[in-house]
């Protein structure tokens, strides 16, 4: 597992679900995270406020564009810290098109384990960059949703959101 650098940069936004908390080193984002968060979640280290940080703020700007339709896709450049597995887990989520959901069993298999479905749902639950990389569309096999860091009523807007842009294209 590897660390992160000593230096990292945040800001909150607010958004429709939420006030989110936007973290980036010098070179990538490395988590968006919710008010609600549990504290032990998602393990980062010390970080100062940084409002003009340029990834912060590309985020901020990529985060409104796609609460507001104008957005299907991040660009923003991303740092996963975590284990190999989470981090496999945590790619898969990045493939899931825009307005759609794939299951636990579904990322499972396609990581060639399809006993790992709990692990799947270990390493989505500490999914460090929320709602860029789509943990949201992560759903229970028999269609269901399942836990969320930001909670299931949000983790419904975002998937309401992406289906409603869906149906317009």
């Amino acid at each position: 597992m590897s660390t992160p650098p000593p230096k990292l940069s945040y800001q909150w936004i607010d958004s429709p679900v939420g006030q989110l908390k936007l973290i980036a080193n010098d070179k990538a984002l490395v988590a968006v995270l919710w008010a609600t968060d549990k504290p032990n979640r998602v393990l980062l280290g010390e970080m100062q406020h940084d409002p003009n940080h340029p990834i912060l703020k590309l985020t901020a700007q990529q985060l409104h564009e796609y609460f507001h339709g104008e957005r299907q896709q991040f660009d923003v450049p991303l740092e996963f810290y975590g284990t190999a597995f989470q981090k496999a887990v945590w790619a898969e989520l990045l493939k899931i098109p825009f307005g759609e959901t794939r299951s636990y069993l579904q990322i499972a298999e396609i990581l060639n384990n399809p006993k790992a479905v709990r692990a799947v749902g270990a390493a989505n639950g500490k999914n460090p960059i929320s709602i860029i990389a789509p943990c949201h569309r992560v759903i229970g096999a028999n269609g269901s949703l399942t836990g969320f860091a930001g909670g299931l009523g949000n983790k419904q807007k975002l998937l309401a959101l992406e289906q409603a842009q869906q149906s317009l294209f």
